[in-house]
């Protein structure tokens, strides 16, 4: 385990899965990151790697070659090697192997970068192409999932999600068990504030398009405490919480890749939301968990 700490905050991440498993306020000793009950969901905040979402079939193809994948991918299921580490900031490393060259035939190296500063976690994701010719098709996206009521006062309906800037957003269609339906994409009210309840995920993750800077934040009228997750550039974003299963917490998921349609070919190349890097080219971006 590593730990980062401040006057503000003290932030666990695992070398397992480069996870954060902790975010507590040192003022206040309320933890903000669910703590994975595994009756409801065994995860506390994974990074989805090479892919966002399922793939039609647990498949793709590529170069000829057909290969399996579950859903998001492996590296939330793997043990990266810390590079380095300060009070402040550690960054995890995983990189291509045997095994992953099994499911993935791709040379990569993934850094996952945690910065602390004031009441800020900033989790940033570094992804270089060391090949000397073939490109990398990836996809890469956070699963934060955080701890509502945030106050032992309060309950989960007394929250609602925030939205910066206030304007109307392109909600994605997510059929449960079949993909993304892109083409019955619709605009969505997330120019007001949406009162949370666990019906609100009935049809499993709500998916919205993102244009440049966005901000979605967990508060409630009744305390001061909430979260903020805040994204530049990611183009798409998931708000998620079991259901029927119901668990006292909501996930921020900001992607960079998205499930497959369900019209998919099933051509990793042709993938909706696909990243592609050349030799040697670099993928860097982040996102900002806030705690209030």
């Amino acid at each position: 385990m590593a730990t980062l700490t401040n006057d503000f905050l003290t932030v666990t991440i695992s070398e397992h899965g480069a996870e954060v498993t902790s975010i507590i306020n040192n003022h206040t000793d309320q933890e903000y990151i669910w703590q994975a009950d595994p009756k409801v969901w065994k995860r506390h905040a994974p990074v989805l790697f090479p892919i966002v979402g399922a793939l039609k079939n647990n498949e793709y193809r590529y170069d000829g070659q057909t290969y399996h994948m579950n859903q998001h991918g492996f590296a939330r299921d793997r043990d990266f090697t810390v590079e380095a580490q300060s009070d402040k900031q550690v960054t995890m490393v995983l990189k291509d192997d045997a095994e992953s060259r099994k499911v993935y035939p791709f040379a990569f190296v993934l850094k996952l970068i945690f910065t602390l500063e004031n009441n800020g976690l900033t989790v940033t994701y570094h992804v270089e192409n060391p090949a000397a010719e073939a490109p990398l098709y990836f996809s890469i996206g956070g699963h934060p999932g955080f701890n509502i009521p945030v106050t032992p006062d309060t309950k989960f309906e007394d929250y609602f999600l925030a939205f910066q800037p206030l304007k109307s957003r392109v909600q994605v269609p997510l059929i449960a068990g079949e993909g993304i339906d892109y083409k019955h994409r619709t605009l969505a009210a997330t120019d007001a504030n949406l009162q949370l309840n666990h019906e609100f995920f009935e049809q499993d993750a709500v998916i919205y398009e993102l244009n440049g800077r966005s901000a979605f934040s967990l508060r409630s009228d009744k305390t001061r405490h909430g979260v903020m997750l805040t994204t530049t550039d990611a183009p798409f974003i998931g708000v998620w919480s079991p259901y029927p299963t119901e668990g006292n917490f909501v996930c921020l998921e900001p992607w960079w890749g998205i499930a497959d349609t369900t019209d998919a070919t099933g051509d990793l190349t042709e993938k909706l939301g696909i990243n592609k890097l050349e030799p040697n080219e670099i993928f860097d971006h982040s996102y900002l968990i806030e705690i209030f």
